[in-house]
């Protein structure tokens, strides 16, 4: 069961926006053009926005694109309960999506949390998913988020994150955990904290001029842990925004003040919960793929990431040894002076990587 309706938003009659029954919820999706169906599964603290510009050279390519909000997300449900956002009920979702669109088979796509959602979904429903791009984040297994020392989820996170942090420090995902920590500072001003993890995280932000002679491809798995704690590991008691850069008196040229609004709006709206329940299962997540380790990624695989995409970085390990566990994986693609936002920061850059992998299936 389905509800449809041009949806106007851009100026982009081409989109269509659309209430969708999956896997017992109510799905949001906006959708453009006709063809294969490819599936665009969006991360934290993103929207289907986040994907305008995919949706449209899709469209134009022959495809059918369907960008949806994730369970959590914009008009898409928002249940109550953590373990309702574990990684098995998002890919149900996606599944759930696929059939609601009248379709058997799709290719899909992810970015950040999105990509782990994109890689467990192609890794564990390959009768579905013939195909997955992943971007920003690589293959990283059960353990999903393709950590230094655990690319493939060898151990639990949880265990590699604290020890990734250190004893006088939070990594970020546990912060995000830490309860009513997260929500309390993100809803205190939610404009003000979105803006500054787009921009802080994005290649826009300067560089420490330490870290502008580092070949980051180079380092060790310690190093890279080194680093990361430096980069998103907090003391306690600090709050995430404190470590982020300073905000230029302009946006960036990638981020209007338009699309600022629309991802504020959202969240004002909806707040953090959800989303942040994501991070909540990670260890639960570990359990429930146990079946699955060892049982290679069957179907054709591509990841894409930024040159200067801080998950690119602390996934080297994992983007090194993809073919290892993934026998039909492409080259890997790392745009150059790319940042974590890679839809919005290259669209075109991003658009050819997935058009040329598209026309190769």
């Amino acid at each position: 069961m389905s509800k449809t309706s041009t949806f106007g938003v851009l100026g982009d009659e081409r989109f269509r926006q659309r209430t969708l029954s999956a896997n017992g919820i109510r799905v949001h999706a906006v959708e453009a053009g006709e063809g294969p169906l490819v599936l665009l599964a969006h991360g934290f603290p993103e929207s289907w926005y986040s994907w305008r510009h995919q949706l449209r050279a899709l469209a134009d390519a022959g495809y059918r694109a369907v960008a949806i909000d994730m369970r959590g997300y914009g008009r898409t449900s928002k249940p109550a309960a953590v373990h309702d956002y574990r990684i098995t009920e998002l890919v149900a979702d996606c599944v759930g999506v696929v059939h609601a669109l009248g379709e058997t088979r799709a290719v899909i796509v992810g970015h950040d949390w999105g990509s782990a959602v994109a890689w467990s979904a192609a890794w564990t429903r390959p009768d579905v998913f013939r195909a997955v791009v992943g971007v920003s984040v690589p293959f990283g297994g059960r353990g999903l988020m393709a950590l230094p020392g655990n690319p493939f989820g060898e151990r639990r996170p949880s265990e590699v994150e604290r020890e990734i942090a250190g004893p006088d420090r939070l990594w970020y995902q546990e912060y995000f955990t830490s309860p009513g920590v997260a929500d309390r500072e993100f809803h205190a001003d939610p404009a003000g904290w979105l803006t500054g993890a787009l921009y802080s995280f994005s290649a826009s932000a300067p560089q420490p001029p330490e870290a502008a002679a580092i070949d980051f491809t180079q380092l060790s798995d310690q190093a890279l842990a080194a680093m990361l704690r430096e980069a998103v590991c907090m003391p306690p008691g600090v709050g995430m925004r404190d470590g982020m850069a300073p905000m230029p008196d302009k946006l960036p040229d990638w981020l209007t003040q338009e699309d600022l609004d629309f991802y504020v709006a959202e969240f004002e709206r909806t707040g953090f919960t959800g989303p942040l329940n994501y991070y909540h299962c990670l260890d639960l997540d570990w359990e429930l793929l146990a079946p699955y380790e060892g049982r290679p990624l069957e179907v054709p695989a591509l990841f894409v990431g930024g040159g200067r995409d801080i998950a690119t970085l602390w996934g080297r390990t994992a983007m090194e040894r993809f073919p290892e566990v993934a026998p039909q994986a492409r080259e890997p693609i790392v745009i150059a002076d790319a940042g974590h936002w890679l839809p919005d920061e290259k669209p075109q850059e991003l658009n050819k990587a997935l058009l040329e992998f598209l026309a190769g299936l």
